[in-house]
């Protein structure tokens, strides 16, 4: 089986620091110097208190499985999933490198990227 492109994403001015960071490959979500919480994806304004005043921060990319999809009627059967990170945030991405029904709840996953077609790497998860 071939690799799975994904579509390029939108890379506008308030998200070029997490793609930039990706191209690095590493994990970037906000977190609100109001409340203190994170949040993803990223944004300009807290959803938690709303507040504008928030700045990027880079996470371990470790967590696990919340809940998760496999499509099959793709023209390359792949895999979504919440990932609840350790830094206790939930993210959704797709589910690479692995056995597709082998998939499940509460397993542990780590970051790793994903080519996009003519954009850059995105953030996905696989199997650890």
């Amino acid at each position: 089986m071939t690799e799975r492109l994904l579509p390029k994403p939108a890379v506008t001015s308030d998200v070029k620091p997490f793609w930039d960071a990706a191209e690095r490959g590493e994990l970037l979500v906000k977190t609100c110097k109001s409340c203190g919480k994170l949040h993803y994806y990223p944004r300009a304004h807290c959803p938690y208190c709303m507040s504008g005043e928030t700045e990027w921060a880079q996470v371990s990319g470790r967590g696990t499985i919340y809940s998760y999809s496999v499509m099959r009627r793709a023209p390359q059967p792949f895999a979504i999933a919440y990932v609840a990170l350790e830094e206790g945030i939930t993210v959704l991405s797709n589910i690479v490198d692995c056995d597709l029904d082998k998939l499940a709840i509460g397993q542990k996953v780590a970051l790793t990227f994903a080519k996009t077609d003519g954009g850059p790497q995105v953030p996905v998860f696989k199997p650890i």
